[in-house]
């Protein structure tokens, strides 16, 4: 009896446990793991994602620079794939078995239960005859998509690009991106993500088991419709940038053009560039490799990221705030001997021109280097030389106001801020109280540790032009239909500079076109402002520079031109940015009295040698055998020379041992016996 009741709590017991085991298995399935959950919905109903139209990018004139075309990717669920002809299938997507096996392993991997995407971005042709079949296909779909297309193929920089989003990225996104989804990855196409992408859409279809779409769920009841992004309109001009990437192509540089009444950027230029419709499609990845191996970097936005000397297209800006400081005048009288001594230091006007007594005018008009250097020595030294460090902070201060040394606030990602040093830079360098004005004199004619990006140089004439203030630079002109306009961009920021002493300056660099430095730039019928820089840069040769505005009065563009290690700034950056002025003003270009054209400059390669390239070994290697030649020749010459004296001496010699007069030239001198040497020796 006992032996009964025994067995039966054991029973009793086991059921109990199995009840148990049974009961937290059905909750592990329908509460924690979702497999069985998303398998059986994606049999009956599955949730499609309609992505919306990226909105367009107009320029200022509305011509498109950015729309969408429809591409489809193949999406796979694994787990509802079936034997199929495989061959079959790859042939209609131009894909190999390899290629086949190695997305339904990463398909697989994702979710075998989960929708992925299998093939990207395949044209509508495409699509159309692999559509006929996707029903001998079962787990296979097609998803459409927009995607860029650029039809002016210019700005490539300035637009940006975009890409499939990362971990990372969906992350961040709290769920609104998934894997497949695409996003802006730089340019304007990032920095107008939440503007660009709209809303998307979901619409819920019910299939059979054979895999056939049977209509929508509910009539459509939980369906959400897309919401096309918002249109962006560009405070670009499509005439002038395309010029500009002309006129620097097989050229580093940059070109950044301004409007001065708005801060809208007219002209954003930045060589060597490329073709943004290379990242677009099915090739996207191969070419994006190329572009990242260049080594002339066109990914690289040189207007807001690459750093500059401004070279003597600073000496405006110094020549303002000494004024404003109150220790020069318009009518300060500087006498330029062709250098000009700072301590035990002496810095040579550009080629060692002698200026004679200038002016500020005059000094800008000629570029002096001795009357900014002095200029600059008075403001640094002006509470003596005990606070040389109280007085450069004060002077860079005022620099700072111009937009020097920190970031314009761009509407674009990674802007650079330039180099502005402080004091306690040097006083790290040449411990404090060991430096004076000119140990930094270099700086007054923008060179030593000054840098500046082209923004920022294109920006300063601005506010030359606005005679003391500027608007933020801003490359977007207005967002959607009601076409808003962000607070920011609407708002002057003074320098601290008072309008009177803009004009001395300004007359100085209408001299700089009308008849100095970049004389051969001169418009007919245009009154162009502007300064010439040549910016040397150690071990290379100089930056060619030039900054102006135009016209004199109510002026309508501001510009910066750079172009990287080709020399004077009167040769190739000054006549560039003539082209562009005109053609922006008169959307022609006239015959200029000095003979040049676009043409040239166009067909010109200026482009550096690449480090390691054998274009670069070979030249090394014949500088070399130039070097061993020039040092074997001068050593013959020397002995030669050495030989002609000896004789001459030992001729002397035998002359003064035997009465014999020496021989006199016409004018009765004596002449020694030396080889003729030809002019180049």
């Amino acid at each position: 009896m006992n032996s009964f009741f025994e067995r039966r709590y054991v029973i009793s017991g086991i059921f109990i446990v199995l009840l148990l085991i049974l009961l937290a298995r059905l909750f592990y399935i329908q509460v924690i793991d979702d497999r069985y959950f998303l398998y059986a919905q994606n049999n009956v109903v599955r949730r499609l994602i309609q992505y919306p139209a990226r909105g367009p990018i107009l320029d200022r004139n509305g011509r498109i620079m950015v729309q969408n075309e429809p591409v489809y990717d193949i999406t796979v669920i694994p787990k509802q794939v079936k034997p199929f002809d495989t061959l079959e299938f790859c042939k209609l997507l131009n894909i190999d078995t390899a290629g086949f096996n190695k997305r339904m392993i990463k398909a697989r991997k994702y979710s075998p239960y989960r929708t992925s995407v299998f093939e990207k971005q395949i044209s509508a042709q495409q699509y159309a005859s692999f559509q006929e079949r996707l029903s001998e296909f079962p787990g296979f779909n097609a998803q459409q998509r927009p995607v860029r297309t650029y039809p002016d193929s210019c700005a490539a920089q300035f637009l940006g690009y975009i890409g499939e989003v990362t971990d990372l990225m969906i992350k961040k996104s709290n769920g609104y991106y998934s894997p497949g989804d695409y996003v802006g990855i730089t340019g304007v196409e990032r920095s107008y993500e939440t503007v660009l992408r709209g809303q998307r859409g979901v619409r819920n279809l019910i299939y059979d088991s054979h895999n056939v779409p049977k209509g929508s769920y509910a009539n459509g009841m939980y369906d959400t419709a897309a919401v096309a992004g918002d249109r962006l309109i560009s405070s670009l001009d499509t005439r002038i940038q395309k010029l500009g990437e002309k006129l620097m192509q097989n050229k580093v540089g940059s070109i950044v053009a301004i409007e001065p009444s708005t801060g809208e950027i007219l002209c954003f230029v930045s060589s060597p560039t490329y073709d943004p419709n290379l990242l677009v499609g099915r090739e996207r990845g191969k070419n994006a490799g190329r572009l990242y191996k260049d080594p002339y970097k066109p990914f690289f936005t040189r207007p807001i990221q690459a750093y500059y000397p401004p070279g003597s297209s600073f000496k405006p800006l110094s020549a303002l705030i000494a004024m404003q400081e109150g220790v020069i005048t318009p009518q300060t009288v500087y006498h330029c001997p062709g250098y000009y001594q700072s301590g035990n230091r002496r810095i040579r006007c550009f080629q060692g021109e002698v200026h004679g007594d200038v002016n500020l005018a005059s000094a800008v008009a000629h570029s002096c280097n001795g009357y900014f250097d002095m200029v600059f020595e008075k403001l640094i030294n002006r509470n003596g030389a005990r606070k040389t460090d109280t007085s450069f902070n004060y002077w860079r201060n005022n620099v700072a106001k111009f937009g020097l040394g920190g970031r314009l606030d761009l509407d674009l990602p990674s802007e650079g801020r330039g180099n502005l040093p402080k004091a306690s830079y040097y006083d790290k360098l040449y411990h404090k109280g060991g430096w004076r004005s000119s140990t930094v004199i270099s700086l007054g004619i923008g060179q030593g540790e000054l840098l500046a990006t082209p923004l920022q140089l294109a920006n300063i004439e601005a506010t030359i032009a606005n005679r003391g203030y500027y608007y933020k630079p801003h490359l977007i002109k207005s967002i959607g239909d009601k076409q808003v306009i962000r607070k920011e961009y609407t708002k002057r920021n003074y320098v601290g500079v008072d309008s009177q002493f803009f004009e001395p300056v300004i007359n100085g660099m209408q001299s700089v076109v009308d008849y100095g430095t970049a004389s051969g730039s001169k418009i007919p019928g245009i009154i162009m402002c502007g300064k010439t820089g040549t910016a040397e840069v150690k071990n290379h040769k100089d930056n060619s520079v030039f900054v102006a505005f135009a016209p004199r009065d109510n002026p309508k563009i501001a510009i910066a031109v750079i172009v990287e290690n080709s020399g004077q700034g009167a040769t190739w950056a000054a006549p560039i940015a003539s082209f562009i002025v005109e053609k922006y003003l008169r959307d022609s270009i006239t015959r200029r009295p000095s003979g040049i054209n676009p043409d040239y400059y166009i067909n010109k390669n200026l482009l550096p040698e690449v480090p390691g390239s054998p274009a670069e070994k070979a030249r090394k290697r014949l500088d070399s055998l130039r070097r061993v030649r020039l040092d074997s020749l001068r050593r013959i010459k020397a002995d030669s020379v050495k030989k002609a004296i000896a004789d001459s001496v030992n001729q002397s010699r035998i002359r003064s041992a035997q009465n014999i007069p020496a021989r006199k030239n016409t004018d009765g001198q004596l002449t020694a016996m030396l080889p003729k040497r030809r002019d180049d020796e």
